[in-house]
Parts: C-alpha cells; structure tokens; sequence
C-alpha cells in the first residue's frame, strides 16, 4: 500500500495528532526527531538508552498534545517534555549524574569526588547561577539550542549569549572544586 505524503501546518499536525491520526503522528516523530535525538544523545552515553528515553519521551507528548497552547514554540515544548524524560529515567535508572556533559574539551572531574555528584545536587548548583546565565546555560546545555537561537530567544547578542555560557561553566566548575575539595577533606577525616 503506497500512502500519499501529506503536508500540515504545525496547528494542523498537533490537532491531527491529539486525534490518534497515525500519519500525523508519524510525520510529526519525523519531523521533531533529529532535533530531540541530538539533545538526548548529547546527555545519554548509551544509544539504546537514548533512544528508550526518545520513544518515552515521544511518548509522553502524544498523550499530552491536546494540552498544548500554541503559545511559544512547539519544539521548546517538546524539548521540554523529553528533557524531564531524560532526567526521570536516569533518576530511575541511575543514582548519579552520568549525562551532563560542558564541552567535549572539558577534563574530567576527580573519580574521587563530586564526579559523582548526585543528579539533584548538579541542579541545585545551576539553580544558584544568575539568572540571565542559568538561561543562557539550560537553553544550550540542557535544551541544546545554538548561541543563534539564543540571541533570537532571548534578545541578546550571540557573543552575551557565549559570555554567558562561560561564566556559567566557571562557576559551575567552581562549585563542584569546592564540593570535591569537601569531600576530599571529610574522607581524610574518616
């Protein structure tokens, strides 16, 4: 059976899929999945867990799609829904952070420490940082936004957009050196 490709506009496509219209539903996954596997693979070490994370996280927005607005952007909605995926499953599956990575070119933390800071604690350090710069970081690290789509986002320049970025990385750096330097600390005191 040869299936004839339809076109859609997004209200169209959402309201499609919300009505249980699989062709809908199929050029909707095809059409947000590149976006939302680059996130998810980006945070998940293992691609058979990435993609388990992808498919529950698609998921979850089939189910909930009736819900949406059409206020702000349909894919930073969906982003969203798949992140808390993300991090649901790895609270599940894992009890430390495993999937937040800065930059490619960042040394590793110490194995003996904060590397194994738990998933809540990593959040409670991005929740302290300014908040122009814990946006600027949660729209690019978590939510994996360039610095382009920032700058149109957020009505600052690309470079404010990096700048930002930086501060948040040293400051986040900071913290877990300081949490690791308190944990280096108590083990001597053991």
């Amino acid at each position: 059976m040869i299936f004839k490709k339809q076109s859609y506009n997004e209200e169209e496509l959402v309201k499609a899929c919300a009505q249980n219209d699989r062709r809908a539903q199929e050029v909707f996954y095809r059409t947000y999945f590149p976006a939302m596997w680059a996130m998810t693979i980006r945070y998940m070490q293992d691609e058979d867990k990435a993609m388990e994370v992808l498919n529950l996280g698609f998921l979850k927005v089939f189910l909930n799609l009736e819900r949406y607005e059409f206020k702000g952007s349909l894919e930073g909605w969906i982003r969203r829904i798949i992140y808390n995926t993300m991090i649901d499953f790895v609270r599940k599956n894992n009890k430390y952070v495993r999937f937040m990575v800065f930059e490619d070119h960042d040394i590793a933390a110490s194995e003996t420490g904060p590397s194994n800071l738990y998933e809540e604690d990593l959040l409670k350090e991005v929740d302290k940082l300014p908040p122009a710069t814990k946006e600027v970081f949660v729209l690019y690290a978590i939510e994996g936004y360039t610095h382009k789509e920032i700058a149109d986002k957020t009505s600052m320049s690309e470079g404010t957009s990096k700048w930002h970025l930086s501060h948040a990385r040293q400051l986040l750096k900071a913290s877990i050196k300081l949490k690791e330097n308190e944990y280096v600390s108590h083990q001597k005191i053991k």
